[in-house]
């Protein structure tokens, strides 16, 4: 069985290390959404860092086996999580397919690339989870051509409540190797960020759409 706090610490670790994740509070990013945030998570940076490139891999791979047992496909959610799910894809021994955020414009206009088989169990592969906006897309495209999926899973979650909402309405499970609370607690005991920066990142966490607003209020 996996040591899922030890999991959750040591990707924590990677991420903080190879700069996957910035933690900013005092000089916050802009998300395309226009929401400002004292995080900026980009896992595409761990693929250029093997030992946490294969952790991950190996981690995400057993996921899948703990939480959702024998399947017959991965499919990668474009555009970051299509090199992971190829990672897990092979460490599984499985089929690969990935899903658009939208049909091509030309030949075949498919949404879906690779060979999938109605009935097929699957699981989707992300590298982030946010609202789940993008993920479940991929997840309603996958059902649409009879498919049976099973579940997701990602390297990071910002345990969005809005997420959770969204994830339970859509009746898809889905597990995460770490989580913002994660996150948090080892940047703060490893020296990643300053006792008096938890407060913020924990007000961004329960309101992120609005945090911004309170910052220019007090600017």
């Amino acid at each position: 069985m996996l040591n899922k706090s030890e999991i959750e610490q040591k990707v924590a670790e990677f991420l903080l290390q190879i700069k996957a994740i910035k933690l900013q509070p005092a000089n916050p990013f802009t998300w395309a959404s226009g929401w400002k945030s004292p995080i900026y998570c980009d896992n595409r940076i761990t693929l250029s860092h093997p030992v946490a490139r294969t952790y991950i891999r190996q981690k995400l791979s057993e996921l899948v086996q703990e939480e959702f047992g024998s399947v017959g496909a991965i499919a990668g959610v474009a555009t970051a999580g299509i090199p992971q799910g190829v990672l897990v894809a092979q460490e599984l021994g499985l089929p690969f397919v990935y899903v658009r955020s939208k049909p091509k414009e030309h030949g075949t206009g498919s949404l879906i690339e690779g060979e999938l088989v109605e009935g097929q169990r699957v699981v989707v592969v992300e590298d982030l989870i946010s609202t789940g906006k993008s993920s479940l897309q991929a997840v309603k495209a996958l059902r649409e051509t009879g498919c049976e999926v099973a579940g997701l899973v990602a390297i990071f979650s910002y345990g969005f409540d809005l997420a959770e909402k969204n994830f339970k309405s859509a009746k898809c499970r889905f597990a995460t190797l770490s989580n913002y609370n994660a996150l948090i607690d080892y940047a703060s005991k490893n020296g990643f960020i300053q006792e008096e920066d938890l407060g913020i990142l924990r007000k961004w966490r329960d309101n992120p759409s609005e945090w911004g607003n309170s910052i220019k209020s007090l600017a």
